[in-house]
């Protein structure tokens, strides 16, 4: 195995101190830029490669940002990830992604082995059986910037970023109702999490605005995974009241469902009308094409890298900040037509 170069072998090299050496590769404002030249041209030439570690343990920063999600197979989560590398990579960062796959235990296991490995900051969407959070307390502990994405949770000093869930929810079934439906189903993931129990409040708030009751046996709460697909339909079918409206809380799923219904001869939208959330690439390409929420993943994710990046340095306070919120934006489409 060929010799590791260090900062020594270059001294030697070029009859200089270590020290010299040093400050050279840190583009220290002491050192020339003919000396430094010198050292940056015989450190490429000899292969010298930065030891990390040790500048890591020097100067009690690893420049790394850890992330957990609940899924990476979600294309919400992957532009909410484009946007946080983004940031984070121009500002010298890399990001260490790990995800739940909607276990707590398994999210309290990366929280752990993020911590363990010295993370300057930590950003996280919460799993749907999330409940205790104490696998985050180390963070506040050591006064580790943490900021909740998407899913969150109010723990003190840790701000959160998210839409108004809430106000989407009204927005999409004051939609369907101006579309003159009367009897609109919820289709739900975990409502422990505040996104789809906001929504869903947001879908009583509307249904209270427009005179209508609001019917307990309307609200289908799920994985929102296509495996559940068929529960819902057999759902819908045996109500006693006709379904004429679907809020469906993720696109995919309401693609799913539409080709479910499609295939037991409903006729969408005039049976029933449907509306998505999140403005997937799938809402576009399900036919009929999917009316939807905007939810500007990409941005949040640009949004979280800056907030979590300027803590990190000092630039900024977010502590007692509760909540940043972004803007979501109702798109119809055909699914939701007359």
């Amino acid at each position: 195995m060929d010799k590791k170069i260090t900062i020594y072998d270059l001294a030697k090299e070029l009859n200089v101190s270590p020290g010299t050496i040093s400050r050279s590769l840190n583009n220290h404002p002491s050192i020339s830029k003919k000396t430094k030249d010198k050292v940056v041209l015989k450190a490429n030439e000899l292969g010298y490669k930065v030891n990390k570690f040790a500048v890591n343990l020097r100067t009690q920063k690893s420049n790394t940002i850890g992330v957990i999600i609940p899924k990476l197979n979600s294309h919400f989560m992957s532009t909410l990830l484009a946007g946080v590398e983004k940031v984070a990579n121009e500002a010298g960062y890399n990001l260490i992604i790990s995800q739940s796959l909607e276990s707590v235990e398994k999210e309290r296991l990366n929280a752990k082995t993020l911590y363990n490995s010295g993370v300057d900051a930590i950003l996280v969407s919460l799993a749907f059986n999330t409940e205790n959070y104490d696998h985050f307390l180390p963070f506040i502990n050591s006064k580790i910037p943490l900021i909740f994405m998407d899913r969150v949770h109010n723990l003190p000093n840790c701000p959160t970023i998210v839409i108004d869930n809430f106000q989407a929810g009204y927005d999409a079934t004051n939609h369907l109702m101006h579309q003159g439906t009367k009897n609109i189903m919820v289709i739900t993931g975990s409502l422990k999490r505040n996104v789809y129990a906001d929504r869903v409040l947001g879908y009583k708030e509307a249904l209270k605005a427009n005179g209508h009751k609001f019917k307990e046996e309307l609200i289908f709460e799920t994985t929102l995974e296509s495996k559940s697909v068929d529960d819902v339909i057999s759902y819908i079918k045996h109500l006693d009241e006709p379904v004429d409206g679907l809020f469906v809380l993720a696109d995919s799923f309401a693609a799913h469902c539409i080709k479910a219904l499609k295939k037991e001869n409903y006729n969408i939208p005039q049976d029933i009308k449907v509306i998505g959330f999140n403005n997937d690439p799938v809402s576009q390409l399900v036919t009929p094409t999917l009316s939807t929420i905007e939810y500007p993943g990409y941005n949040m994710g640009l949004l979280a890298g800056e907030s979590i990046i300027n803590q990190i340095k000092g630039n900024i306070n977010l502590q007692d900040t509760n909540a940043i919120s972004l803007r979501h934006k109702l798109i119809e489409r055909e699914s939701s037509g007359n």
